[in-house]
């Protein structure tokens, strides 16, 4: 995939998706980035796994000053960044029983705020890194649950919609400056190391929808990503790309 010396941001790299996504990048030799918002211990250990060149760094998408400290670091250890992953998020869902329009202020506030302005802010600082080079991928993960919906799931789904809107005008403002893609991957439910309780509570009559018959696992997730943030892709860009087994 000639990732091969490209510095590779992967936000949110503790994650039940973040893992497997920097593991596949490491594998293709690229030198990755791994930030965390507080298991830094879970992203050195990642670290230690992975071997080759890695940077640990704290990341926090309700903080834009962390984003501003990460590029800045990253530049300074690599003197490039080729490309980013948006895999970090802020979850938080309705109150259990009641309804959206009862959630705290608070709560959606920072769920809206954090899910999008963390990911753009991000986009925004390693734009001008990228156009330098005239290379770069952006890689934006959102959900399901922006198109297909769920109760609870509502400001969530918001946040996660904007990343479509967002990604789609930024195809065309990125890809003027040369061979600087961006696209947006929206998993399904997807079985993690971290969410076995939810994959396995699923009812069976869950299956039917899904043409696969089963849940994707987080390498199956990982896999796309990579592709679309690697030089073997030259032509999808401003895209919103569904893995979730067809559901």
């Amino acid at each position: 995939m000639r990732l091969a010396g490209r510095t590779v941001i992967v936000t949110g790299a503790t994650g039940g998706l973040g893992d497997p996504i920097a593991r596949r990048f490491a594998a293709e030799g690229a030198d990755v980035v791994l930030t965390y918002h507080e298991a830094r211990g879970k992203a050195e250990k990642l670290a230690a796994d992975l071997g080759g060149r890695t940077l640990v760094a704290r990341h926090d998408l309700g903080d834009p000053d962390t984003a501003r400290d990460l590029v800045e670091a990253v530049i300074a250890w690599s003197g490039r960044i080729d490309v980013l992953v948006n895999n970090a998020v802020r979850w938080g869902s309705a109150q259990p029983g009641g309804s959206f329009d009862e959630t705290p202020d608070d709560l959606w506030h920072r769920v809206v705020r954090d899910n999008i302005e963390g990911a753009l802010t991000l986009s925004r600082l390693v734009a001008p890194h990228m156009r330098e080079r005239r290379w770069g991928r952006l890689v934006h993960i959102s959900s399901s649950i922006a198109t297909q919906g769920m109760a609870g799931g509502e400001f969530y789904g918001a946040a996660k919609s904007a990343l479509a809107g967002f990604n789609r005008s930024a195809a065309f403002s990125l890809g003027s400056y040369g061979d600087i893609l961006t696209n947006v991957v929206s998993p399904g439910l997807t079985r993690t190391v971290t969410n076995g309780h939810i994959a396995d509570s699923v009812p069976e009559s869950y299956y039917g929808q899904i043409p696969l018959g089963r849940l994707l696992t987080a390498d199956e997730i990982a896999a796309p990503v990579v592709f679309l943030a690697s030089a073997a892709n030259t032509g999808i860009t401003g895209q919103v790309i569904a893995v979730d087994g067809g559901s």
